[in-house]
Order: structure tokens, then C-alpha cells, then sequence
């Protein structure tokens, strides 16, 4: 993702236009959003906030709306925590995620998925290839450890 708006807006728009995406001022706005800093995991009313602070006058739906077209076009990732718990993810390259139960911190963990020896094991019809992996780790401390 941090590659839609490294050099600024004529960058972003380009990229939109590339992914099939027209350039409206929202999407442009929220892209240069999603871009600023390092990968980060956040929902929908977490972007509508910032969006809100930065001066980015928005509807929550356009935001919501916003948030599924750059996932489809490929520029976040969906994360399903669980049923009505989804978060926005700016880093699409392959990685799973460490989600703590108890402070509901979601966290990146880098892996190559040629490394996952479980993929091997999957017998799949000739048409067909593995297209993504996604793992969701859940941990939590053990007890009596403080």
C-alpha cells in the first residue's frame, strides 16, 4: 500500500486510474490518509476519524465504501476478527496476523507462505491455484503471569 502515495497526490491518482479506480477527491484524500507512516490496522470508524481530524469532510458510508473498493482493487486487506469486527490492513504483502485477546491488538508477523508446510499437504483440482493465505494467531498470557 505505501506505494499508492509515496510522491504525493499526482502519484495517488495515477495509481487509482491504473486500478480501475476514477480519482475523486475522497478516495484521493483517503489514500494519501492510509499512506502516511507504517502498515497499520485500522476499522472503518477509526479511518472516518482521522479522515475527520485531518479536516476531510466525509459520510461514514463514503468512507466504509471507500475502504472495500481499495480492498477489492487490492490496495488494503480485509481482516476478519470476528463476526462485526473488521479491520482495514495497509499491509498487503504476505504476513499473518497475532491478534492479543486480551488488549484486542492486532499485529503483523512477516512470513514467506512457501514456508508453510501445510500448503504442501493441500490437494487441489488442476484448475485450481492457492491465491492467498491469510492466518489469524490469537494469543493471550498464560495464566499467573502478570
Amino acid at each position: 500500500m505505501a506505494s499508492i502515495g509515496e510522491h504525493g497526490g499526482d502519484d495517488v491518482r495515477k495509481r487509482l486510474r491504473a486500478l480501475g479506480l476514477r480519482p475523486t477527491r475522497q478516495r484521493v484524500a483517503l489514500a494519501e490518509l492510509l499512506t502516511t507512516g507504517e502498515h497499520r490496522h485500522l476499522s472503518a470508524e477509526d479511518v472516518y476519524a482521522e479522515a475527520r481530524n485531518a479536516g476531510i469532510r466525509l459520510a461514514y458510508t463514503t468512507v466504509y465504501n471507500i475502504l472495500h473498493q481499495f480492498t477489492a482493487a487490492g490496495l488494503l486487506r480485509e481482516v476478519v476478527v470476528e463476526p462485526g469486527r473488521t479491520w482495514f490492513d495497509t499491509n498487503t504483502g504476505p504476513h499473518l496476523h497475532l491478534l492479543d485477546e486480551e488488549s484486542g491488538t492486532l499485529q503483523d508477523y512477516p512470513i514467506d507462505p512457501k514456508s508453510l508446510h501445510l500448503l504442501n499437504e493441500l490437494t487441489l483440482d488442476d484448475d485450481l491455484e492457492i491465491a492467498d493465505v491469510d492466518i489469524m494467531v490469537r494469543v493471550r498470557r498464560k495464566p499467573g503471569r502478570d
